[in-house]
């Protein structure tokens, strides 16, 4: 496969709203990234994917209600970093959780997670992401055997060895994802954390306290079963990924695969959704 990625700039009006379920539309196709922009967003996928209709069934794009364009550049891999580097700033969770790059200085933050994306997912810019470091917080996972499906850039599961889980499995189906995962937790001295690359059907015969999934709604519901099948009794599964739109097909199918709801994070009509077992 190629090393060169192909940037889709997109402006969309309005901004908000429209990149949201755009970004969303987008994430069912194999872009890797997304990087807010003055005007809306851009996307980015490897070359060798994209073809040449991606986006004719893409609904937003044929919607009145939003006015959206975009133009297309090609990028060559090694000039990744120079986007990102240029796009991302630490955050800083609930004053708790500081998530930074290698070249932001450190804080005294409880816990400080040092990350670097590349073309991976999950830098705790996007709510869902901020959503389930928010749970992760919240919750006393000490001792827990822990799985981060769709790792991404393993940001949730650093954070759960740092608050104490014992045992963790990240499975990322992206091979850039499942190689950035293995560089983040080698980067936070992170030793409990195994980097797994494949799908749901890693799990089967696996037994977990604590589940994070945070990917999106169709396969969250096409993989409900499988998490369930793995989580012991008692065991907290985080979900997110999805829109308050979505909760009711989530609820569903967790509530009559027996879990029990806990409770919901809001942020931006982005959730996420605490279960026990």
């Amino acid at each position: 496969m190629s090393n060169i990625y192909l940037g889709y700039h997109f402006s969309v009006e309005p901004k908000k709203l429209g990149s949201e379920i755009l970004i969303a539309e987008l994430g069912e196709k194999p872009f890797e990234s997304f990087i807010e922009t003055e005007l809306g967003f851009s996307a980015y996928i490897q070359k060798d994917l994209c073809t040449k209709n991606i986006l004719d069934d893409i609904f937003l794009l044929n919607s009145p209600e939003f006015i959206i364009s975009y133009t297309i550049e090609e990028i060559d891999q090694v000039n990744w970093n120079e986007e990102w580097e240029k796009n991302f700033e630490a955050i800083d969770v609930d004053g708790k959780c500081h998530v930074r790059a290698p070249f932001h200085p450190k804080t005294n933050a409880e816990f400080d997670i040092v990350i670097e994306p590349k073309m991976s997912f999950g830098t705790g810019h996007h709510e869902t992401t901020h959503m389930m470091i928010q749970h992760l917080l919240e919750n006393d996972i000490s001792n827990m055997k822990t799985l981060d499906m769709g790792c991404g850039t393993a940001i949730l599961a650093i954070l759960a060895e740092m608050k104490g889980a014992k045992i963790i499995d990240a499975i990322d189906i992206d091979n850039w994802c499942y190689l950035n995962s293995i560089e983040n937790a080698e980067r936070n001295n992170c030793h409990k954390i195994s980097v797994y690359e494949g799908d749901a059907s890693l799990l089967k015969g696996n037994k977990y306290d604590l589940i994070i999934a945070n990917i999106n709604r169709n396969i969250l519901l096409n993989d409900m079963q499988q998490y369930v099948d793995c989580l012991n009794k008692n065991g907290i599964l985080l979900l997110s990924g999805f829109y308050n739109e979505d909760i009711t097909f989530i609820d569903d199918s967790c509530t009559e695969k027996g879990l029990t709801f806990v409770k919901k994070i809001e942020r931006n009509n982005w959730v996420s959704l605490k279960y026990i077992n």
